[in-house]
């Protein structure tokens, strides 16, 4: 094996560990989310100020990620935000007051964004090197790492959540430390892609556009099944533990679609298995929600998620091509929709049914299927 394999084959297993990292940081924060309301006595509206914060933060971590992600600066910006956002995460298990956690959420969004970014370029510059696609792979690694992350929290309800943020900020801080060294392999040579100052800007800028509006329809699927999935199925008159297993099903199956993702991207290219992916969303999500039954409702959600599993790695290696801030722009679009998705959802259902609301993310999905061979065209690993 050549020093270049060793090389490329060590900046996949960095670059698939900072992507676990990242699943099980947003993961241990989401799942004692009540646990941090608690103990800080917040009402609903002073929780919903703390995610504000942590959402800001996102959007300027992944705006300052995007104007620093050149290819030397690649390692720095993995190892410290890697290091801070796990040093935010065991620093708002300490916060029992809204103002230290508005300050600690900004911060822990601001890292998170970085990191976001980094891993992301990291990516694309790695599928570069290698011909082949490892993205939607190295996306997996964040779905496993955010499903092993949410039943560590379920399994540790009864531990503080001070110690549980703590512990596992300390732990992948030290992992940071030891891998920080070897990331430097990541400054191998960089692929020769076009770039928003070459010929045709002006067609590069509307792609890019279109790259994350298509990225902001998928999350906001994302976020509406995080979100509504349990609510729907509970309102079947499911029980508690199946309501609660929609989700999971749903993250199931988009850790199933994204382990599988680069064979199938290889074989019949990025446009087809997105767009077939995409019909797969919209029609299992569809059914489930008109069915009226919790067999097809859990079924509808599965499917959900195995059919939206390859659109954003295969966003991001398109907008990949046009540098690291089409990858913050695509990103921050994204996210919005991931934000703004679930408080739509409701917004519908207060006026029309639940049912009908989730029809949103459905219709988005076959909107997807329709546009993504035009944003797909001619995007190479």
């Amino acid at each position: 094996m050549s020093r270049t394999d060793v090389s490329l084959r060590r900046s996949r297993a960095l670059l698939t560990g900072y992507f676990l990292g990242l699943g099980v940081v947003m993961a241990v924060w989401g799942a004692r989310m009540p646990a941090v309301q608690h103990a800080a006595h917040l009402t609903t509206a002073s929780l919903s100020l703390v995610l504000l914060a942590a959402a800001l933060g996102m959007v300027a971590g992944l705006q300052v990620g995007g104007r620093l992600a050149r290819p030397e600066r690649l390692p720095a910006l993995l190892t410290g935000g890697a290091v801070a956002l796990s040093a935010a995460l065991a620093l708002l298990g300490q916060c029992q007051t809204l103002a230290s956690l508005l300050a600690a959420a900004l911060a822990f969004g601001a890292a998170h964004g970085v990191l976001d970014i980094a891993a992301n370029t990291g990516a694309v510059r790695c599928q570069n090197a290698y011909g082949k696609p490892i993205m939607s792979t190295l996306h997996a690694a964040y779905s496993i790492g955010a499903l092993g992350a949410a039943a560590l929290a379920a399994a540790t309800a009864d531990l503080n959540h001070s110690a549980l943020f703590m512990a596992t900020g300390v732990a992948l801080t030290l992992t940071a430390l030891v891998a920080g060294p070897h990331t430097v392999a990541l400054n191998g040579a960089d692929p020769k892609v076009p770039g928003l100052q070459e010929a045709g800007r002006h067609r590069a800028r509307g792609r890019v556009w279109l790259l994350g509006a298509l990225a902001a329809a998928s999350l906001l699927g994302e976020g509406a099944a995080a979100d509504w999935a349990a609510v729907h199925v509970h309102a079947l008159h499911a029980g508690t533990a199946v309501a609660a297993s929609s989700f999971a099903l749903y993250s199931t199956g988009m850790a199933i679609g994204r382990l599988t993702g680069d064979r199938l991207t290889t074989r019949f290219g990025a446009p087809a298995v997105v767009r077939t992916g995409a019909v797969l969303a919209a029609a299992g999500l569809a059914t489930g929600v008109l069915a009226d039954s919790v067999p097809a409702a859990l079924a509808g959600w599965a499917l959900f998620g195995l059919g939206l599993s390859g659109t954003v790695p295969s966003l991001i290696t398109a907008a990949g091509n046009h540098g690291p801030r089409a990858v913050a722009t695509v990103s921050v679009t994204g996210y919005l929709g991931l934000l703004a998705g679930p408080a739509l959802i409701g917004a519908l259902a207060s006026v029309t049914t639940l049912p009908t609301a989730l029809l949103l993310p459905a219709l988005l999905a076959a909107a997807l299927a329709i546009l993504i061979p035009r944003a797909l065209e001619n995007t190479a690993p």
